[in-house]
C-alpha cells in the first residue's frame, strides 16, 4: 500500500532546483523535468511502436526508478554522477547506498518493489542500458535536459562553462540518434511544437492564487497523479492495459490547461453550465492546438488521456460502472479499461499532499485549511475496488 512517507519523498523533487548555479528566467524544478522527460519518453515510445513491441510497464517504473534514485543523489553533479556511472562496481556501491536511504518508502508498496528496483540498476543484467524501453527513458532524459539548457544558454551568453555543457549534453544525446523518435524530433517541428507545449506546464503554478511551499506546477501534479494511479493499479491487480492507461491519463489529465490555465475547482464547479462550457471550450482548442501537432492514429488514444478523465472506460467507452466491478468484469487487455475513479482519488490524494505540505511549511492559510480538511472528510471511508482511501489519509 501506498504510504505517507512514500508520497512525501516524491513531493521533494518539487524542492530540487535546477541549474541553481545558473541565472534561470523561470525556477526549473526536478519535479518538472521528470514529468517532462516521461511526456518525451511516451513520445518516443510511440514512435517505436510503429516497428517494434514496447513494453510500457518498464517505461513507467524505470521512470519511477530513476525519479527515486535522483531524489537521494541530488547533491552529486551530473559529471560526477556519469563518471561515476562508468565504472561498474563504484556505480553499484552508490545504488546499494541509494536503496538503503529509500528501502523503508518502497517496502510497504508491496509486489516485489524492493526486489524490483534493485534488479532495475544491476549492471550484470545483459540489457542493461541497451533495450530499447531504457534506451527510450535515457533518450527522453537528456532531449529535457536539452530543452532547459536552451533556455539557460539564452540567459547566460557569457558563461565559461556553457560550451562543455553543451557539448556534453550532444554527446550524451549522440548514441540515441538512431532512435525513431528521436529522428522524427529532428525533423518533424509539429512533434517539437507538441513537446514544448507540455514543457510550458512547468511554468503554470497550481493554486496560482495562493502563496505555498512547494509551489508545484500543473506538470509535476501530472506526474504525480500519474505515479500514484499506477501504484494503484498494481495494488488492485489491474492488468497491464489498465495499469498504463490509468498512468498515461493522470500524466496527461491536465493537459488541456495549458490552452485555458489552470482554473480553479470552485470556479469550474459554480455551476453545471459553467462546468460543461469549460469543458467544449477545452475540447474544441484540443481539437485545434494540439491533436494536429500529432499523428492521427495517436489522437483516440490521447483523447481518453484529455478528456472525461474520471469517468470509468471499457472499450473506448464511458462506462457507469464502478472499479470495483472493471475489476470483476474488464479486467483484461481486450477490453483496455481506464479507471477515472482511480484517477480522481490520485488526483485529489495529491491536492491535498500539496495542502498539506504548505501548512506543514508554516503557510497559515484558511483555503488551505478548507481544501486539506474537506479532501480528507471525502475519503475517510471510500474503499475504490479494495484500496482503503481512508487509511492512507490516517496516514497524515
Amino acid at each position: 500500500m501506498i504510504r505517507k512517507a512514500f508520497i512525501l519523498k516524491l513531493f521533494d523533487a518539487a524542492l530540487m532546483q535546477r541549474w541553481n548555479d545558473k541565472i534561470r528566467p523561470v525556477e526549473l524544478i526536478e519535479l518538472d523535468k521528470q514529468a517532462h522527460k516521461m511526456i518525451i519518453a511516451y513520445v518516443l515510445g510511440k514512435c517505436e511502436e510503429e516497428n517494434q513491441r514496447i513494453n510500457w510497464t518498464e517505461i513507467i517504473e524505470g521512470g519511477l526508478f530513476e525519479l527515486l534514485q535522483r531524489l537521494v543523489v541530488t547533491d552529486i553533479k551530473p559529471q560526477i554522477f556519469y563518471r561515476i556511472k562508468e565504472d561498474n562496481n563504484k556505480y553499484e556501491q552508490l545504488n546499494q547506498w541509494v536503496y538503503s536511504e529509500l528501502e523503508h518508502i518502497i517496502s510497504p508498496i508491496g509486489r516485489n518493489y524492493p526486489k524490483r528496483f534493485k534488479k532495475y540498476f544491476a549492471t550484470e543484467q545483459p540489457d542493461y542500458a541497451t533495450n530499447i524501453e531504457r534506451k527510450i527513458l535515457t533518450a527522453a532524459h537528456f532531449y529535457a535536459t536539452k530543452w532547459e539548457f536552451e533556455i539557460i544558454e539564452r540567459e547566460n551568453p557569457k558563461d565559461y562553462e556553457l560550451p562543455s555543457i553543451k557539448k556534453s549534453i550532444e554527446s550524451y544525446l549522440l548514441p540515441y540518434k538512431s532512435l525513431k523518435g528521436i529522428q522524427k524530433l529532428t525533423k518533424d517541428k509539429n512533434l517539437r511544437k507538441f513537446i514544448d507545449l507540455c514543457g510550458m506546464l512547468r511554468f503554470q503554478i497550481r493554486w496560482s492564487h495562493l502563496y505555498r511551499i512547494p509551489r508545484t506546477s500543473v506538470l509535476g501534479h501530472m506526474l504525480i497523479t500519474a505515479i500514484l494511479a499506477y501504484l494503484f493499479s498494481v495494488e488492485i491487480n489491474a492488468c497491464k492495459a489498465r495499469r498504463v492507461n490509468n498512468y498515461l491519463t493522470g500524466l496527461f489529465h491536465d493537459l488541456p490547461e495549458v490552452l485555458t490555465r489552470d482554473i480553479s475547482s470552485p470556479v469550474k464547479r459554480s455551476s453545471p453550465a459553467m462546468e460543461e462550457l469549460i469543458e467544449e471550450y477545452e475540447k474544441e482548442q484540443m481539437e485545434r492546438e494540439v491533436y494536429n501537432l500529432l499523428p492521427t492514429e495517436w489522437h483516440n488514444e490521447l483523447r481518453m488521456f484529455t478528456e472525461d478523465v474520471f469517468e470509468n472506460i471499457v472499450n473506448g467507452k464511458q462506462q457507469n460502472i464502478s472499479s470495483s466491478e472493471i475489476t470483476t468484469k474488464y479486467n483484461r487487455k481486450e477490453f483496455n479499461p481506464r479507471d477515472g475513479e482511480i484517477i480522481k482519488a490520485a488526483d485529489d490524494l495529491a491536492a491535498f499532499t500539496e495542502a498539506y505540505l504548505s501548512l506543514e511549511n508554516g503557510i497559515n492559510n484558511e483555503k488551505l485549511l478548507d481544501a486539506k480538511y474537506t479532501i480528507k472528510e471525502k475519503y475517510k471511508s471510500v474503499i475504490i475496488a479494495g484500496i482503503n482511501c481512508g487509511e492512507i489519509y490516517a496516514d497524515f
